[in-house]
């Protein structure tokens, strides 16, 4: 009896059970690392707390996304639509593709699962930079394939070189998220190109765009040129970010018939509430989206004024594309995010390696770049 079948067994008799000692479980899930979301900002009394941890929208929904999302809510005691028929027929008239070349789900976080589960099986490999996306290494392995983590490059960008020279025969799928989670960096046009023509035909390369609308469109690449291009090439988006619907879940991909019908066949049933479908549809209304993205101008502005301070205080973050930036602090990533906490700003902490801290209204930005202006004062 090991350590764990032991420790079931003196809390099954501590709860009066004698006769088991509960199911048996994966054994790969002690090795799974667990997703860590963003944690809220601590509650100070006299200072106003901002969570900038979780690069969630900071602007309320548009009221008319309100509307059809309190409409559909009426209708809670029945399941949604199966296909999510309209939303799916708003995004193909939306980006002009097929309405069988698009899935949809609980988050493009929810399609990188099924994106292993219909590529992968013991014995593949899926690649990713890293450190990029938590869920790609999670989800990777709850489905029994092997990740495959390739450093970024010294700007903390995807070194596509290195991962052209990491794929094998046991390659099947490969996730390109750009701009990239949590370092915000983003990969041009002729290095995607020319990464994309040398990958074999037969591997699925992912280009995961949940924050494309904060890139410079004139710098970084629409995925979804290289999707009608490649037949091994599809797209994630997402609701959450620069449409504010983060609390709903709702993505989608876009790729070709072979991939889309796939990820049809292993979604969850009814998993995209009814209230999600709505508040997509509504999303997608052209004076509506226009507001939306006009929101996210204002968030890029900030974006980049926060690093221009940050840059003149001394510090070097990345050449962020998303809603966020990211600061490289190695071993004093810690003690920053704690000198942030401690003044009632939430950001995102890799252990030894940065801190990634997302873009608020400017309220929150300004109290967050004095934090960090003191810090690095501090250590002087």
């Amino acid at each position: 009896m090991d350590a764990g079948e032991l420790e079931r067994t003196v809390l099954c008799h501590s709860l009066g059970m004698t006769h088991s000692s509960g199911p048996r479980l994966r054994s790969i899930l002690d090795a799974i690392p667990a997703y860590k979301a963003g944690q809220p900002a601590r509650v100070l009394e006299g200072v106003t707390s901002h969570k900038l941890s979780s690069n969630e929208n900071p602007f309320e929904p548009l009221p008319q996304i309100v509307q059809a999302a309190a409409t559909a809510a009426a209708s809670m005691q029945l399941y949604p639509d199966f296909a999510s028929t309209q939303l799916v027929g708003a995004l193909a008239q939306r980006f002009n593709v097929p309405v069988s070349h698009i899935a949809v789900a609980t988050g493009s976080v929810a399609l990188t699962a099924q994106l292993v589960n219909i590529t992968s099986e013991p014995g593949d490999s899926v690649m990713f930079a890293w450190r990029s996306f938590e869920s790609y290494p999670i989800v990777t392995m709850i489905g029994g394939a092997t990740p495959v983590r390739v450093p970024l490059d010294s700007n903390d960008r995807h070194d596509l070189d290195a991962m052209l020279a990491a794929i094998d025969s046991t390659t099947r799928l490969i996730f390109v998220c750009n701009p990239n989670n949590p370092t915000g960096t983003a990969v041009g046009k002729a290095a995607l190109a020319a990464f994309l023509e040398k990958v074999p035909s037969d591997v699925l390369v992912v280009i995961d765009e949940a924050y494309r609308e904060f890139v410079d469109p004139g710098t970084i690449p629409d995925g979804l040129d290289f999707y009608r291009e490649y037949a091994n090439v599809a797209v994630l988006r997402t609701f959450s970010k620069a449409y504010g619907l983060a609390g709903l879940r709702v993505g989608f991909c876009i790729a070709h018939e072979p991939v889309a019908e796939a990820l049809r066949k292993v979604q969850i049933p009814f998993g995209v509430s009814s209230v999600a479908q709505a508040a997509g549809i509504a999303a997608l209304v052209a004076d509506v989206e226009e507001a939306a993205l006009a929101r996210c101008e204002i968030l890029v502005s900030e974006r980049n004024r926060v690093r221009d301070e940050l840059v003149a205080a001394g510090f070097s973050p990345s050449e962020s594309e998303a809603n966020f930036v990211w600061l490289r602090l190695g071993e004093h990533t810690s003690a920053f995010a704690e000198a942030c906490e401690s003044a009632g700003v939430a950001v995102r902490p890799f252990a030894g390696e940065g801190v990634r801290v997302s873009v608020g209204l400017p309220q929150a930005n300004n109290q967050f770049v004095a934090i960090a202006k003191s810090w690095l004062q501090n250590r002087k």
